[in-house]
């Protein structure tokens, strides 16, 4: 199944009594979904990484670690395409163990480095808001860019034991062929899953929820004391709640179908096929957030459009410059010929 990608190894007892029949609509329906989120997912968030990296105005702090976090969301739907080969062929990896193992880790690596990248964000909004002359200090790119730094690291920490672990395994019984996590025993196993919930969940979701409340309160405070003086703030406020909001929504089911399938590894709940469908549902409907963030920045970042439209007035004064060059060069070459030939 496409969790074990994600959430490790199963139990044999577990695959006995989770066996999802060939005929059904997993096979038919998921790889064309994911094919059609990679393809979004890409063109998406190449687009918003070009109006953040290539525009002449520098970035603000928020938007350095947006741009990250689009960066994680492009590494990740980059190897998602894999996986949809893996599932239309009922879950039979036809690619090498290398393969296997790296698009495995990047996959992991970028879904835990958008949570923090979610994470810094909402400590910069918080301190934008509720600190924001004491702490003025703090809030600088380059801060911002060490930050991203220590993220990616933290990020590729945590995924070197799916680079190291995740094998493949021939399956005789059924001549198939997983990209399995096969950790040395059971215990390690399920230690790691711990340490993977609390890091990338529970942590992550208590830094959010404070900073999230704290901002409302302030920006209530504000608007019932009539100030404007940050109105800017506020606005960009109002596209990180958003990112917030559509990241909690889509992960938020996928960690608590992993927790529920950490407690079946351990025997203390049953297998049923409906938690592997529920599994199947989270697992896809959390790769959808990789493609909702960029169209969210065009709803809700009136700072992006703007940048946006800069950039998009930038090349378009470029490409006239060019063409009038061109025309301006093929003009006196004609000259140039005509004077020759009289």
């Amino acid at each position: 199944i496409l969790n074990v990608t994600m959430s490790g190894n199963q139990s044999n007892t577990s695959e006995n009594h989770c066996i999802v029949d060939n005929n059904s609509l997993i096979f038919t329906l998921v790889p064309p979904y994911i094919l059609v989120i990679s393809v979004l997912g890409i063109i998406f968030n190449v687009f918003v990484l070009m109006v953040f990296c290539l525009h002449k105005k520098a970035c603000t702090v928020a938007e350095i670690y947006l741009s990250n976090l689009a960066g994680a969301d492009l590494a990740l739907v980059c190897c998602l395409p894999f996986w949809a080969e893996y599932t239309r062929k009922r879950y039979d990896w036809p690619f090498s163990e290398s393969l296997c193992k790296v698009s495995s880790a990047v996959i992991y690596m970028n879904a835990f480095c958008s949570i923090y990248f979610l994470v810094m964000v909402s400590i910069d909004r918080y301190v934008a808001l509720v600190h924001p002359l004491s702490h003025e200090r703090i809030r600088r790119p380059l801060y911002a860019k060490l930050g991203c730094l220590f993220v990616w690291g933290l990020g590729l920490v945590f995924a070197l034991p799916i680079f190291i672990y995740r094998k493949l395994d021939f399956k005789p019984q059924s001549n198939l062929t997983k990209c399995s996590l096969d950790l040395p025993s059971k215990n390690q196993y399920l230690a790691y899953e711990v340490i993977t919930i609390i890091f990338s969940f529970i942590i992550p979701i208590i830094i959010i929820s404070f900073c999230t409340v704290r901002i409302f309160q302030s920006l209530n405070n504000r608007l019932m004391e009539g100030l404007n003086s940050k109105k800017m703030e506020q606005k960009a406020t109002t596209l990180i709640l958003a990112v917030l909001l559509a990241f909690l929504i889509c992960w938020v089911p996928f960690h608590v179908t992993k927790i529920l399938d950490m407690l079946r590894n351990t025997g203390i709940l049953k297998c049923h096929i409906a938690l592997i469908i529920v599994q199947q549902i989270s697992v896809y409907f959390a790769f959808f957030n990789s493609v909702l963030n960029p169209i969210l920045y065009v709803i809700a970042g009136n700072n992006f459009r703007r940048r946006a439209k800069e950039l998009s007035k930038q090349w378009n004064n470029k490409t006239t410059e060019t063409f009038s060059l061109m025309s301006t060069r093929i003009t006196t070459l004609r000259l140039t010929k005509s004077q020759a030939t009289l």
